[in-house]
């Protein structure tokens, strides 16, 4: 193997965690860490970190706090959202609700029918992960006791219900609630009583803010899919609520971040320096006229997960709060107030 392909694995890594693609060329030359970046769809992945850091922040100086414990809690809930996106796709594949026409083989490669991966490999990777998953809850609730095995598997049973039958809650218009509950007060609320072993009302207020803006997200997706969906009988939230009500509630989500950090300082529940994050308000008033119209007929240039729209605006806007809600909370450890 030459130098420059050595030098270029790194960029295809960076190119794909960013637009959760692959580099333009052909699938079958793509170096395995690459391949599975987009399988696993790594690039989301950090709405789960941040979910993670957000909640280890806070457990941070409490005690009973064991930082074993609380890494081993982030690595669980990032293991878990792995293994959601490919259930995701092992099911929605299986169900006939992804095809070749359909977003979530046009917006990146669909790991089966664009041949990145076989159904086997797929199964395979479902079950490696959810196996490791499984060996840290063991030793979680020998560490912590049985609610982490509660935490655990409330979260499991709505991540494989989100699309797996019977149940299949996205097709229901619980998807958006599903996730809200997951990434708020599961994740955040079962790290935090992993790290120190108790949780009370103020973290479970302080998960209510980035659950929205990941809620925000998936409206935003589920936005871009309408057309898509409803032939489909796939009645998610926009659904239901028809484009332009579903483009203004996803709006009033991401506004909703801020009076709601806020709110946690106020009583408590955030030091102050979590106001940080306020700091990306400039970022939710350059894409807001964008949700008020309709999406361009045209994807703009270089524009790499068309035909999503409105979820890479909420996307880019969630990144960037989250990351100064980490920010300002990591601020008050490193300079207390």
């Amino acid at each position: 193997m030459t130098d420059a392909t050595h030098r270029s694995r790194p960029a295809s890594w960076g190119y794909a965690l960013r637009t959760t693609n692959p580099p333009p060329g052909p699938v079958d030359a793509l170096d395995p860490v690459t391949r599975w970046i987009v399988v696993t769809r790594a690039a989301v992945l950090p709405m789960t970190l941040v979910a993670g850091l957000v909640a280890a922040l806070l457990a941070i100086g409490e005690p009973g706090l064991d930082w074993r414990w609380l890494v081993l809690a982030v690595l669980g809930i990032t293991l878990a959202h792995l293994a959601n996106n490919l259930m995701n796709d092992l099911y929605d594949t299986g169900a006939g609700s992804d095809s070749e026409g359909y977003p979530r083989a046009l917006y990146a490669p669909h790991p089966i029918l664009a041949g990145l991966v076989t159904r086997r490999a797929l199964v395979t990777a479902v079950v490696l992960v959810n196996a490791a998953d499984l060996a840290i809850l063991v030793v979680l609730a020998l560490a912590r006791g049985w609610p982490v095995v509660a935490f655990a598997v409330a979260g499991f049973v709505l991540s494989v219900a989100y699309t797996a039958p019977p149940l299949r809650l996205k097709k229901r218009g619980l998807g958006e609630p599903d996730v809200l509950v997951v990434w708020g007060p599961l994740m955040m609320c079962g790290t935090y009583y992993a790290a120190v072993g108790h949780v009370g009302w103020p973290v479970l207020v302080a998960s209510l803010p980035y659950g929205l803006l990941c809620v925000a997200v998936l409206m935003g997706k589920h936005t871009d899919k309408i057309s898509y969906d409803r032939p489909l009988g796939i009645h998610t939230l926009p659904v239901l609520l028809g484009e332009r009500r579903a483009r203004a509630a996803t709006l009033a989500l991401m506004a909703g971040f801020y009076p709601l950090v806020g709110l946690c300082v106020l009583v408590g529940a955030m030091p102050w320096p979590a106001l940080l994050a306020l700091a990306a308000l400039p970022r939710l008033v350059r894409i807001w006229p964008r949700f008020r119209r309709p999406p361009p007929e045209h994807p703009p240039a270089n524009f790499p997960v068309w035909p999503l729209w409105y979820a890479a605006l909420a996307w880019l806007h969630t990144r960037q709060a989250g990351a100064l809600l980490v920010l300002g909370l990591a601020v008050e450890l490193l300079v207390p107030t």
